[in-house]
């Protein structure tokens, strides 16, 4: 074994003279332990959350979506959606035609987007796995129908396949000059509700689908969509299919995958995530100060040992190497004690939901808080705590000169 290790782990096993070393030395251990513990457990729950946040997005945002670098909309003919659609790992391609408008059921009313789709567009997001009641069905034997979110069913408590009561879609007409008649200034369409979604509030609180031939005679809009839709198989791969859409597509549409998408809400939780592990870290820091102490009232205690090594022949390099690794060692078990403990209590918490989310039972998507475990940040984590351990090890080892050594020697 390397001389300055053995050493090093001698003394860190060995009983001290003074018991507080050994005191200061376990809390040392504690410290590191408890503060990385406490990183894995944070960086897991938001790797939780983002998974969560994720996969509800994903069952709203196809996988990838092309619309207009400037205006609402852009036309799309059979022929360059077929193009799109034989790119090999394309399932399917849907257009979408999407505006606000005024819904009305009985009573009550409300401002919507109403999102104009196609019969396939369920395959397309993935929407018909959310739905809470009915079916994903947009039109049927002629006779339009809506899929409602589930936040505006509850505004104005809709009824799914209510057929004595139709919802009513009001839409600016195009063009519409001054009348007495307020209602010549909309065109009025009607549909039956046939389903309820629900994926989060954003969501469900804004959107209502209907055909893209209703959207159109609402809008008096024969050509123009605001966006292509697209998804594709699963294990295809995604750069090489954007990279042939934008190809296709040309320099004035956009071409967006799911994280493109919602590229400020994914930029937020991961600025989060670091920002929270840069606090922790310096609560880390303040914890390994212990580590300072320790090795500190080490030096002292050791004095004679080091002049007898001094007189050995050690020089200053490896008497310096001795308490600094055993500094280390002190960063190395408290880390690698609380990424263990970190494992069982992220693991206890995903297989059993140990803490949960309090409120009402079915108030959120999840009951207990998510956890996601990544071996990339087991990695990061253990690589800050030794960097940090190994600092907090070199700031008393420093003062260990020649100078020192020589006096040790001399005086005994």
């Amino acid at each position: 074994m390397w001389f300055p290790l053995f050493i090093a782990r001698r003394y860190l096993l060995a009983r001290k003279s003074h018991n507080i070393i050994n005191l200061v030395s376990g809390i040392s251990m504690t410290g590191v332990a408890i503060g990385t513990m406490a990183l894995i457990i944070v960086l897991s729950v938001f790797n939780g959350f983002e998974s969560l946040v994720t996969r509800l997005f994903n069952s709203f945002n196809p996988d990838f979506v092309i619309t207009a670098n400037t205006g609402k909309g852009f036309s799309a003919n059979t022929l360059f959606i077929d193009s799109i659609a034989a790119i090999p790992g394309v399932s399917s391609v849907s257009p979408v035609l999407e505006e606000k408008a005024l819904i009305k059921y009985r009573t009550k009313q409300n401002i919507v987007t109403l999102k104009g789709v196609e019969a396939n567009y369920g395959r397309v997001s993935g929407l018909d796995t959310m739905l809470v009641d009915g079916s994903f069905i947009v039109e049927k034997e002629s006779v339009d129908f809506a899929v409602c979110g589930y936040g505006i069913a509850y505004l104005i408590d809709l009824a799914i396949n209510d057929f004595s009561h139709p919802v009513e879609i009001y839409f600016p007409r195009r063009g519409n000059t001054a009348s007495l008649d307020p209602s010549s200034a909309f065109n009025m369409k009607t549909v039956f509700s046939s389903g309820v979604f629900s994926v989060q509030q954003e969501f469900d609180s804004r959107y209502v689908f209907v055909s893209i031939e209703l959207m159109r005679k609402l809008m008096d809009n024969n050509y123009d969509i605001t966006s292509l839709e697209i998804r594709t198989n699963h294990g295809s791969n995604p750069e090489l299919i954007q990279e042939k859409v934008t190809r296709i597509a040309g320099q004035h549409l956009e071409v967006k995958n799911r994280f493109q998408q919602e590229a400020l809400l994914y930029k937020i939780m991961r600025t989060e995530k670091w920002a929270i592990f840069l606090i922790l870290t310096f609560i880390l820091i303040v914890a390994t100060f212990n580590v300072i102490g320790s090795i500190t009232m080490l030096i002292l205690e050791k004095k004679k040992d080091i002049a007898i090594l001094f007189s050995l022949g050690a020089n200053e390099k490896e008497i310096r190497r001795i308490f600094l690794l055993e500094g280390w060692l002190i960063s190395v078990i408290g880390s690698l004690a609380g990424l263990f403990l970190g494992f069982v209590i992220c693991w206890l918490q995903k297989t059993y939901g140990i803490v949960s989310l309090g409120g009402d039972a079915g108030a959120f998507l999840v009951q207990s808080y998510p956890v996601k475990m990544k071996g990339l940040d087991f990695l990061y984590v253990f690589a800050t705590v030794l960097f940090i351990g190994l600092i907090a090890a070199w700031v008393p080892v420093r003062r260990i000169s020649q100078q020192y050594l020589e006096k040790r020697f001399l005086s005994n």
